[in-house]
Parts: C-alpha cells; sequence; structure tokens
C-alpha cells in the first residue's frame, strides 16, 4: 500500500496520522507501553483533536521484540492469528530523560522522548540495525472507501539488501519491489506467489515478522528507497524483530518462533517419478515406467499418482476410478513388493459430480456463504467447493477418507492447491474473517492432512508435497514451486523462488524437474534434472506428457542414472543436513549470503546456492554448457572429477551434460554412503570420509545420523603432520579418501 505523493506530500485520497512524538511512558510487568501523540504537542491545547498511538513492547522469545501499535482499540478481532511458539524472557525496562528502552537478550529498542520528533532505534551489539522515525509508523484513513490501514517503515542501511517474503519468482534481492501477501496460483512467471510469507530478513543480521494473517502489502525500498514499509488494514499492526547477528541465527529464532520443519523420512530423498497431470494412464502404463527405470539402472523410490486417479469431475471423492484402476489394494501392495512408497494427488475441493459434495453440503462441512449457501465455482472443477477447514468436524470428515486411503496403502499426500479461497460474502464456521482466512486457509488444511499422516504413519514417517503455504506452514514439508514452463528461464526463476523460500524459514523445497507446462527439449531435461537431483527433494512431473527420461534421449538415462546414485550415496551428508534442517531451521538449500555471510560478493548470487553446509551447487542455465560461477576464497574441488580451482572469483565453465560445478568448499569433509540404489539404508555402512583440503592443524566433526535422525556415529577428522587422523565411537569400518 502506498500512501505518500513523493517524499513530502500525502496522497489525495488519504490522511494519514503518524507517531510524531513520545507523550509518556507506562511500563508494566514484562512489557512496555508507550503513548505516542500523531502530532507534536507544545502546549497542553495540543492534547485536543488529534490522534494517538499506543506502542507496545513485550519479548516472546531472547533476541525477540514484540511491537504492537494500536489505534482505536475498540475494533474486534475477528482474524486468525498464526501460531507462536513463545517462551519466558524478563526483559530490562530502563528510562532517563532523553529516552525509554526495552531491552529482550542483546536486542534493545530505544523510544527517544522529547520534542525532537518520534524514534524508536533497534539496537544490538552497539550498533543501530534499524529505526523507525519520521512518518514511519502511522496510520492511513482511506477518505474513499473510509477503510483504516495501519502502516510502519523501518530504515535501511547503505549497502542492506531485504530477501525472503516467501517463495517469490521475481528478483532475487527484494530491494525496489511492492509485494502484496496474497496466496494466488499465478504460475511460475508472475509476480503472484503460491507461498507469501510475511517475514523478511536482511544481510545486517536481523529480521522482521509481520504478524498479520491478511493481505499486507510491502514497499521494499520501493515507496521509500531508504526504508521497507508494510502495512495492513484494520486499527492494528503487530510486527517482531528478531536479532539473531548472523543470517542462519535469525532463522533459528524465527523458526523457534513460528515452528521447526518436521524431519522427514529418509526415503523421501529418493526419486519421485508421477504419472504427470493430464496424461493417459492406468496400472500397466505406470508399471512400464516402473520397470524402464529398474531396466536402464536407475533408482526409483517413490511413484505419485496424480489427479486422474479419481475420475474426472468427481475431484475429490477419493476412490480410485474402477475403470482404469479395478484392484487398488492390490496394486498399491504390488508397489510396495517393488520397494516402493505411493503417493497421491489430493484437494481441498470438493466437485459437485462428487457423492461427497451433497454429504458436504448437508452437514455444513463446505465453505458457506454470508446467506447460508454453499459456495461454489466452476473454475478448476465444475460447481465445486471448498472444505471449511475451520469446522472440526468437517476435518475428521475429509480426514476420514484419507485414513481409508492410508489403510489401503497409500503412503502420502500430495496437498495440491489451496490459494484460491474466496474472501467476498463468506462466513466460516468459527466466525473468522474471509480475509484473514484467505492465506491463512492453507495453513489449517495441510496441518489437517500433516496430523493424519503423522498419526496413522508415525512421527518421522509423514511428508506432504504442497504447494500453498503462509508463515509456519514450514512445520508440514515438503513444498515444491508450483506450474514452471520448460525453459531456462523458468529453470532459472525457479531456483530464485527457493532461494527466496529458504530465506523464510522453509528447509526443504522441490520442484517440477524440466518444467510442468510444456515439454522441454532434451538439453533443457538434462541440466534440469541435475539441478533437480541436487535438490532437497527431486521430483519428475509433468502436465501433458511424461517425463520419463528415455522419452527425451538416450543420454537423459544416464544423467539421471549419475545424479540419482550420487544424490543416494550422499544421504550420510545430506540427512545430516536434513537433521539440522529440523532442529535449527537451516534450509538444506541455502543461499550463499546464508553460509557466507561475511563475503559480500555473496549478497546477491542467485544461480547458486549451497547444499548444505560444504557442497556449493552452480546449475547450467544455457545450451552450450558454460556456466557462470562465483567461488569464494579457498581451493575448492569438483567432487565430480576432483578438479581443483582456486576460489576468491568469479570462475567460467563449459560442462557436458554429465557434469556441472559441485564443488567442495576447503576444510571440509562429506560422508558418502556405500549405497546408490536407495537412498533409506544404514550410512554407517561402509562410509567414506572424503577430506577436501583439510588445514594442518585444523579438525572436522562429522555427524552420521540414522534414520530417525539419531546420532549413529560422529568421526572427528584432524590433519597432524600431515596425515589424516580419525577419531570414531563407531566400530564399524570406514575409509578416508584425502583430496589435496
Amino acid at each position: 500500500m502506498k500512501f505518500t505523493n513523493g517524499y513530502w506530500l500525502i496522497r489525495p485520497n488519504y490522511t494519514m496520522s503518524y507517531a510524531t512524538q513520545w507523550v509518556r511512558t507506562v511500563s508494566k510487568e514484562n512489557e512496555l507501553h508507550v503513548l505516542s501523540a500523531c502530532r507534536p504537542v507544545r502546549n497542553r491545547g495540543d492534547v485536543l483533536d488529534g490522534g494517538s498511538l499506543d506502542v507496545t513492547f513485550t519479548a516472546p522469545r531472547e533476541n525477540v521484540i514484540r511491537v504492537k501499535v494500536t489505534h482505536f482499540a475498540g475494533k474486534r478481532d475477528n482474524a486468525p492469528h498464526f501460531e507462536t511458539y513463545e517462551e519466558p524472557v524478563t526483559p530490562v525496562v530502563e528510562e532517563n530523560e532523553e529516552s525509554v528502552s526495552f531491552t529482550s537478550g542483546a536486542l534493545t529498542a530505544k523510544v527517544s522522548k522529547g520534542e525532537a520528533g518520534w524514534q524508536v532505534d533497534y539496537i544490538a551489539d552497539g550498533r543501530v540495525l534499524t529505526t523507525s522515525g519520521f512518518r514511519a509508523m502511522g496510520r492511513g484513513l482511506d477518505k474513499d472507501t473510509g477503510k483504516s490501514y495501519m502502516s510502519e517503515s523501518l530504515m535501511l542501511d547503505v549497502g542492506e539488501y531485504v530477501y525472503g517474503l516467501g517463495e517469490r519468482f521475481s528478483a532475487y534481492v527484494k530491494n525496489g519491489q511492492s509485494i502484496d501477501m496474497w496466496n494466488a496460483d499465478g504460475g511460475t512467471a508472475s509476480e503472484q506467489a503460491y507461498k507469501n510469507i510475511p517475514f523478511y530478513m536482511t544481510n545486517r543480521g536481523y529480521g522482521v515478522f509481520v504478524e498479520d494473517t491478511s493481505d499486507v502489502s510491502f514497499e521494499v525500498a520501493s515507496e521509500k528507497v531508504e526504508r521497507v514499509q508494510f502495512s495492513a488494514e484494520g486499527e492494528t499492526l503487530v510486527y517482531d524483530i528478531i536479532y539473531g547477528g548472523t543470517p542462519k541465527k535469525v532463522l533459528d529464532i524465527y523458526t523457534a518462533l513460528t515452528g521447526r520443519p518436521a524431519l522427514l523420512p529418509a526415503w523421501s530423498f529418493g526419486l519421485w517419478l508421477s504419472t504427470s497431470f493430464t496424461t493417459n494412464y492406468d496400472e500397466a502404463t505406470a508399471v512400464s515406467f516402473v520397470e524402464g527405470m529398474a531396466k536402464r539402472d536407475i533408482p526409483l523410490r517413490v511413484f505419485h499418482f496424480d489427479c486422474f486417479w479419481m475420475k474426472g469431475y468427481n475431484w475429490c471423492d477419493f476412490e480410485w476410478d474402477p475403470d482404469t484402476f479395478p484392484d487398488p489394494v492390490g496394486m498399491l501392495k504390488r508397489y510396495h513388493e517393488r520397494g516402493l512408497q505411493v503417493c497421491c494427488w489430493i484437494n481441498p475441493y470438493i466437485g459437485q459430480a462428487s457423492p461427497l459434495f451433497k454429504e458436504g453440503m448437508d452437514n455444513g462441512y463446505l465453505i458457506q456463504k454470508t446467506n447460508g449457501d454453499v459456495w461454489q465455482t466452476d473454475l478448476w472443477q465444475a460447481g465445486m467447493g471448498i472444505v471449511d477447514v475451520t469446522n472440526p468436524a468437517a476435518r475428521d470428515w475429509y480426514c476420514g477418507y484419507l485414513r481409508k486411503l492410508l489403510d489401503m496403502g497409500v503412503d502420502c499426500f500430495k496437498t495440491d492447491f489451496g490459494e484460491r479461497i474466496p474472501v467476498k460474502d463468506i462466513a466460516y464456521h468459527d466466525g473468522k474473517s474471509a480475509l484473514h482466512m484467505h492465506n491463512y486457509y492453507t495453513f489449517l488444511y495441510n496441518k489437517m492432512v500433516f496430523d493424519l499422516l503423522k498419526e496413522v504413519r508415525g512421527e518421522g514417517e509423514a511428508i506432504l508435497f504442497a504447494r500453498s503455504a503462509t508463515a509456519g506452514g514450514q512445520q508440514f514439508p515438503v513444498h515444491w514451486g508450483g506450474d514452471n514452463s520448460a525453459s531456462y528461464v523458468s529453470m532459472a526463476e525457479t531456483l530464485r523462488a527457493g532461494l527466496s523460500l529458504s530465506h523464510s524459514g522453509f528447509g526443504y523445497w522441490s520442484h517440477d524437474i524440466s518444467g510442468f507446462e510444456s515439454t522441454a527439449p532434451a538439453d533443457v531435461y538434462k541440466r534440469w534434472c541435475a539441478f533437480g537431483l541436487l535438490s532437497s527433494h527431486s521430483r519428475l512431473h509433468g502436465s501433458s506428457s511424461y517425463r520419463v527420461p528415455w522419452l527425451f534421449d538416450e543420454e537423459s538415462n544416464d544423467v539421471v542414472r549419475l545424479f540419482s546414485k550420487l544424490k543416494n550415496r550422499l544421504m550420510p551428508y545430506l540427512y545430516n543436513a536434513a537433521v539440522e534442517a529440523h532442529e535449527c531451521g537451516t534450509p538444506m538449500m541455502r543461499p550463499m549470503m546464508l553460509e557466507f555471510p561475511e563475503d559480500p560478493a555473496c549478497d546477491t548470487l542467485d544461480r547458486q546456492y549451497m547444499l548444505g553446509e560444504n557442497l556449493l551447487v552452480a546449475p547450467v542455465f544455457r545450451e552450450d554448457g558454460v556456466v557462470d560461477f562465483y567461488l569464494p576464497d579457498g581451493v575448492w574441488t569438483n567432487i565430480l572429477d576432483d578438479h581443483k580451482v582456486d576460489g576468491g572469483h568469479w570462475r567460467k565453465e563449459t560442462h557436458n551434460f554429465l557434469s556441472l560445478p559441485l564443488m567442495a568448499r576447503p576444510g571440509s569433509v562429506i560422508p558418502m554412503g556405500a549405497h546408490d540404489d536407495l537412498p533409506d539404508y544404514d550410512y554407517t555402512d561402509g562410509l567414506e570420509l572424503h577430506v577436501f583440503q583439510l588445514v594442518e592443524g585444523n579438525s572436522v566433526v562429522v555427524k552420521v545420523p540414522d534414520l530417525k535422525g539419531k546420532l549413529a556415529a560422529a568421526y572427528t577428522v584432524k590433519k597432524e603432520n600431515g596425515n589424516i587422523i580419525v577419531e570414531t565411537d563407531s566400530t564399524k569400518p570406514y575409509t578416508v579418501v584425502e583430496h589435496s
């Protein structure tokens, strides 16, 4: 939302009331309350005919300060609120003639007093992180509509970059962009996003989480180029300043506040193969794909049935189409006997032709209009309604059908859609605001299904393949990047979105390899397969054509085989990165600045990433195999061919389809397993410890988890007198491979 006309003038349809001057302080137990006047108060008469803002500072966790700004306190709150996980904090409140301050851990909010003007500095470790100052905190009244908006704008420093705000396909660095938090099914080539997360972080060691489930607007160095402005309709605005010092620590605290990513089953990291969307398929067709992969020695771990496992127009009735799958129980058993897990597509929409529609309508399980009618549309499924996830009985009803599928042998679900949620004339079962439920719907939807999977399959075995999300949705992984296209340009925008999502608290991420729309030429398919199999989760899926490699060219088989087997061998390393995502919120796929915050050259890199702490991946986005990438300081080693190069600068290389820059970090030790045929095995069995440029006198601790995420073995690798020495509590044999 933009309120100003240039720096000085207000847009003619708005009346703005900005925090202008501190009036008084009211300290209560564990909070600081400040009253701010919306105009200068120089005499007693100035308190008349002018607004004020009530500003309350609290500490939901250490190193987090929650700011609540209220104009009119009498507005009824019927919005859903993000679930937060708080801990007891004893803040420190100090006041003198010049200022009053509120401190949580290492973070302080300092409010200036006197007639100099309103200013709140957020300070940590002796430096000002950001400031709310002149015409920053305020309330805007739209004179045309009568709507009220609360707004805040926080200063940006020289060279400060903003990241995150969900899975966004626009520029990786958000400076200069106007972004609205509004979940939409817009594909990957638009400014719309499936996953809008009102949280951003900067390269100055802090983040900001706006605790509003509605369509918060962010003007990121756009309306005011020196600031990040955010605003939302209403009379109250709540936001959290989160200080970590480093990008990783910011995500650690943010995910502690909003929820950690669940630990996913190890089998889920293997290759997923889909029937694709509108293709014709039955059991014989699907089995031919599975057998074709086995014949070509390509390890496959999960098979996915997309929409047409159900009869057309019946989505969703959760019944296997009897014309296509007459023996679903036997079929699922046969897939399990082949060593495969099975995923089925679902969504929260109920087509009018589905037998479930009347059942849902009669029992009040579908979203209703304010006049009591069921809300319906022909967009997607004819006459469809949407499950009202605020109704506990509706959730039980919906999950009852999913439970039958799980009992039948289905292992997990692709929870598609959840973005096209109506807001006009809508009455939810629990009375919540339809505007605020638009984005929040996906949280309840995915939580409902994920909780069922945890109940039936057990802790650590639940996994979704979800498209939509909001803040906190990282607890119900994994999420994929939506409807991309079969081109290098779309491949690059897909990666930008994944990097953006990783700044937003999501530990895992996937995408449709080679693009969902259209069919990729063989070169795009092969380049994307390498990228996809070096992502946290890897799925071959498309719209109108099959995605098995032999339909592209013969070399595609070699590419998928090579990188599938490599990923399986890397599982001791990758699964430990998954444990770190679960325990600390550090994403498996990491933007370069997350791992190298002290290297300013990494601040804007959006065509490469770190996979875990120690592997740099630079996908190839050109048909001729040329790739430009940046290496931080040190000697880096390509683990595919043991080629070593000096870092500290940009490189240009040319790679064939069986290669790309996959660089081991200097001084790292990467554990590799003995099995390349599947991702879930005993990682300590035949373990290899690959040592890369370890400096004399240095040591590295390598943790290898078991399939439950618990520590199976630890190895302390040292270099002394030119020799590699390993100390371990494991009794199993291992091999050291030094790449010096």
